[in-house]
């Protein structure tokens, strides 16, 4: 906006108003008395101007040729929104293309669709511009009286309607556009996905089991069919939101007027109220208890979700139920342990059995097994019992192993016998190293 010489006052190029953010202050230098402030009623013309003395400065603009002592009056100037460059069409445009221009441009900055910061303050801006475009009394006089020529005219600053019943009146739900907002609210809505605790032993886990478990969760009502309202009652339209399930709040604040879009909390966003159910308070859905058949397939682990689908938790107005989710937790086994696909054991061997070799009685998932230990087993080997472990998870023909440790147990104390025995068998251990040719 520029600002020139008007004979003894400066005077703004266009409409200029008096309260408006940001101000930019401008020292008349042309007056060495100050001006008395004067207030226009109507719509300003636009050679028209608005003085207000103001006690503090916010921004000084001072001539760059010479400094003034004394202050005259100052000019409060706001850089007014363009409308035309909002939407990108020329002030010559017709309805058909500001129409264009708001229908692309509202299509890229829903913010239903557009995640940037900043693209829901874009679209209300795109929407105030093309309701007062669209109207041709609304733009006859913001062409020749700018903002504040709309303010004289009775429409304020908040005073603009909702963005989304003006992009809804000319998409109509079109193309999926409506994306959360009204065409959706009444909509059916799933169920909630409900979440279960199954402790099982550890054998069970390994070959799989049937349990028979109870949960609790919310199924339809009854009595209102899953609507919510008392039966013999009709839903009427929500008095606070217009039955738009949206109510605008407007805010004037120093940096600007800020709208803001958010659900009615008088009828939950529906845009309808009704006389609740008795039986579930208008939710439209009540807790029961039920018992489920569930089968656990082998090879589960702990942390193991099984999903058993439509036993959630029920829909709204008829919404599909959620899933519900089985997470398995393992009891330990005293004496075997798991890694994964395969079964770990430890077992005691005397060193005699290490040297000459034995067979155990070896416990497993599937029973006692006998298991070799080759003679000269060395402390802390790992035999494999092949295809004795956890089966794979929906492959049951398909198994880990058992590894079995070796431990082997030195005795601390010796008999009498037992000690001449080892050291006749030392003695003829150091003959053997010491002969030629020797081999062990």
């Amino acid at each position: 906006m520029a600002v020139f010489p008007c004979g003894t006052t400066w005077a703004a190029r266009s409409g200029v108003h008096e309260l408006f953010m940001p101000r930019f202050v401008v020292e008349n230098r042309l007056l060495s008395y100050p001006m008395r402030p004067s207030r226009m009623n109507g719509p300003l013309s636009p050679s028209s101007c608005s003085f207000q003395r103001e006690p503090a400065l916010t921004h000084n603009v001072r001539s760059p040729q010479r400094s003034c002592s004394k202050r005259g009056s100052r000019l409060i100037v706001r850089a007014e929104t363009d409308y035309y460059s909002v939407l990108g069409v020329s002030k010559n445009a017709s309805k058909a293309d500001i129409k264009s221009a708001y229908r692309k441009l509202a299509r890229s900055y829903h913010p239903d669709v557009n995640k940037e910061p900043g693209a829901d303050q874009k679209f209300k801006e795109i929407s105030n511009a093309y309701e007062v475009l669209s109207d041709d009394e609304k733009r006859s006089i913001y062409d020749r009286y700018g903002e504040a020529g709309l303010k004289g005219a009775g429409m304020g600053m908040g005073d603009f309607s909702n963005p989304f019943d003006i992009f809804e009146s000319l998409f109509g739900g079109m193309g999926g556009m409506d994306m959360g907002r009204r065409g959706s609210r009444n909509r059916p809505t799933e169920g909630e996905d409900q979440v279960y605790n199954l402790t099982l032993d550890f054998k069970d886990a390994i070959f799989g089991v049937e349990k028979e478990i109870d949960i609790s969760r919310l199924e339809q009502c009854g009595t209102c069919n899953g609507s919510g309202a008392k039966p013999g009652t009709t839903p009427t339209k929500c008095s606070a939101c217009g039955g738009q399930g949206q109510v605008v709040s407007a805010a004037r604040t120093p940096l600007g007027v800020f709208q803001q879009v958010s659900g009615c909390s008088a009828c939950g966003g529906t845009g309808e109220t009704s006389t609740p159910c008795s039986t579930c308070s208008g939710d439209g859905r009540v807790r029961k208890s039920k018992r489920i058949n569930l089968k656990v397939p082998a090879g589960v682990d702990s942390g193991s979700r099984l999903r058993v689908r439509s036993e959630g938790n029920a829909g709204r107005r008829g919404g599909p139920p959620g899933d519900l989710y089985v997470v398995i937790n393992i009891l330990p086994d005293p004496v075997l342990q798991r890694d994964d696909r395969n079964i770990l054991y430890t077992c005691n061997i005397s060193y005699i059995d290490a040297i000459l070799g034995t067979t155990l009685k070896v416990p497993t998932v599937d029973g006692i097994v006998d298991l070799r230990v080759p003679s000269g087993t060395q402390p802390g080997t790992t035999l494999v019992m092949a295809k004795k472990g956890v089966p794979v998870l929906n492959r049951p023909n398909m198994r880990g192993d058992q590894l079995v440790k070796v431990q082997v147990q030195i005795p601390k104390r010796l008999s009498n016998d037992e000690r001449k025995l080892i050291e006749e068998l030392a003695n003829l251990s150091k003959a053997t190293a010491k002969a030629p040719n020797s081999w062990r």
